[in-house]
């Protein structure tokens, strides 16, 4: 972690307003694209990603200065974010949610989008950190507060589900 970066988190747990808005911006893109990649919208994700960063910035008593502040930050923007479409399949229902969540995957072939959105919540934020947002195995891990062996093996299930929905069984 940056000097610069030390100074401002110990700054900011004295108090300081000045040091957690400059954390607050620093960390923002990065909050607000893993939230997107979590969740699949663009404004439910900057929801979830100020939340989280109002969460991490309050509760900087409980952050180990010995690990990377993003990476912390990570896994309350992931956490955040799979609570939240949990929370909304639940209270719109499966169908409606799957329809907020189409922007996020725009951009993949429309068929693997639709079946990634039909996962449950910590799979699909398995696939779209893997693979939406290219972070490794340790750092997914980090970002769920999961082991790397438990990552590999639920991105192994999710990966094998997405198969299996994608899988043509009538070919004409």
């Amino acid at each position: 972690m940056p000097d610069s970066e030390q100074r401002l988190i110990a700054d900011a747990r004295r108090g300081s307003r000045e040091a957690r808005g400059e954390l607050f911006a620093l960390h923002w893109r990065d909050a607000w694209r893993t939230a997107r990649a979590v969740c699949g919208d663009d404004q439910r994700a900057q929801d979830i990603a100020q939340e989280a960063l109002v969460q991490a910035v309050t509760k900087l008593g409980r952050f180990d200065g010995r690990r990377p502040f993003g990476a912390w930050l990570r896994r309350i923007v992931v956490n955040q974010a799979i609570d939240t479409t949990r929370r909304d399949r639940r209270l719109i229902g499966l169908d409606a949610a799957s329809d907020l969540a189409a922007e996020g995957f725009a951009d993949w072939e429309p068929g693997l989008a639709s079946a990634v959105r039909a996962l449950p919540a910590d799979r699909r934020a398995l696939v779209a950190l893997r693979y939406g947002l290219d972070l490794t195995p340790p750092e997914i891990a980090e970002a769920m507060g999961l082991q790397v062996g438990t990552v590999h093996s639920r991105l192994a299930r999710a990966l094998a589900e997405l198969r299996q929905r994608l899988e043509v069984t009538d070919v004409r």
